[in-house]
């Protein structure tokens, strides 16, 4: 299947013609003091790790303590994660697994980096790179062991390929201990890689 979207197969010392010229820009604009870069990282990092993954963490924080949400994110995720005002930049569809104690998912993009944007912001270095995208087909476990997971061995792990057409959230188990708790406390347990699968969500403390 064709991937026709961003492909981000380059290093820092290795980038393709776009992103050349996107830094070559960035350069000029820098030295003209029309951008501060310092800035240009708080954006960036506020896309990264604050608005894209809380966006995952309420649909995952939903699906918790609402059990027809749930149903609905399982028999058509796009429509449901919409329903909440997230929507994929590219018309994408959503589909998203629901981890268990006999079944772990993770994701991956063997060919590229798809990724969903919206819910998840922007992907992680680790994702693109070419090692995670063939190990974590090959062996996913010793992938997860080397994040920090060392999952029961009678547990299975499921890898889901992302696509430009399909894209893939993980709804991690919710933690013990959590009854009673409302949405928002919820959401912040729900880590972004949490929701690629290669952690799990944050137990309280």
């Amino acid at each position: 299947m064709a991937h026709d979207h961003d492909h981000d197969h380059h290093h820092d010392n290795e980038l393709d013609p776009m992103a050349a010229r996107v830094r070559a820009l960035e350069t000029i604009l820098t030295q003209k003091g029309l951008i501060d870069p310092a800035a240009l990282d708080a954006i960036v990092d506020t896309y990264e790790t604050k608005v894209g993954p809380r966006n995952g963490a309420r649909v995952v924080a939903r699906a918790w303590t609402d059990a027809a949400f749930a149903d609905w994110l399982r028999r058509d995720a796009t429509a449901a994660i919409a329903s909440l005002g997230f929507t994929g930049r590219q018309g994408e569809h959503m589909q998203v697994v629901f981890n268990t104690p006999d079944q772990h998912n993770m994701v991956v993009c063997t060919l590229c980096s798809c990724y969903p944007w919206s819910v998840l912001g922007l992907p992680p270095v680790w994702y693109k790179a070419p090692p995670y995208r063939s190990r974590a087909v090959i062996d996913p476990r010793g992938v997860l062991e080397e994040f920090g997971m060392a999952l029961p061995a009678e547990t299975k792990i499921r890898v889901w390929d992302s696509t430009a057409e399909l894209r893939y959230l993980v709804v991690p188990m919710r933690p013990a201990g959590t009854e009673g708790w409302n949405e928002e406390r919820l959401a912040g347990l729900v880590s972004r890689d949490s929701m690629i699968g290669t952690a799990l969500a944050r137990v309280p403390a």
